[in-house]
């Protein structure tokens, strides 16, 4: 039965440290695949449209983003190209409730991982999967989105 994990929230070192590849044969172990589903469901719960390990307090490369049709797992990722064009618009995060700014990001990505079932795999994104994309990602590098703000409040 997958639990609901606590949401590590601003000003938590946990979230300014670069986290650490995760080893590929990890993946398959029931303690990986059990975080993956924990993740999965408090992302849901939470209604969060992204979650990275970090925000549950795992110090890994690994983050969930919600999609339509169910929550992909993306282990490892990779941003291996950006469109010159940006995009700015509104986020927040469930690490920082109730605070909300414009961000400016790339309209497109390519992004290299490994999913779940240990496959390496290839997602090209644009607009809002972008944008979640690279903001669960600034994740693993220790990165929130308010340092991305142009004018801090």
């Amino acid at each position: 039965m997958p639990n609901i994990l606590p949401i590590i929230t601003y000003p938590s070192n946990i979230l300014r440290q670069k986290s650490s590849e995760i080893e590929v044969k990890s993946i398959n172990t029931k303690e990986m695949q059990k975080l993956i589903r924990d993740m999965k469901i408090t992302m849901i719960k939470k209604d969060g449209v992204g979650l990275a390990a970090p925000q549950v307090g795992k110090n890994i490369r690994m983050i969930i983003i919600n999609l339509p049709d169910e929550p992909l797992c993306l282990i490892n990722p990779v941003v291996t190209k950006k469109s010159w064009a940006k995009e700015t618009a509104e986020e927040g995060c469930l690490s920082l409730p109730g605070i909300f700014d414009q961000v400016s990001r790339h309209k497109k990505v390519c992004c290299h991982y490994i999913s779940e079932w240990n496959e390496k795999k290839l997602i090209e994104a644009e607009d809002l999967m972008a944008r979640v994309l690279q903001h669960e990602i600034d994740h693993l590098d220790g990165i929130l989105f308010i340092d991305r703000v142009k004018t801090k409040k």
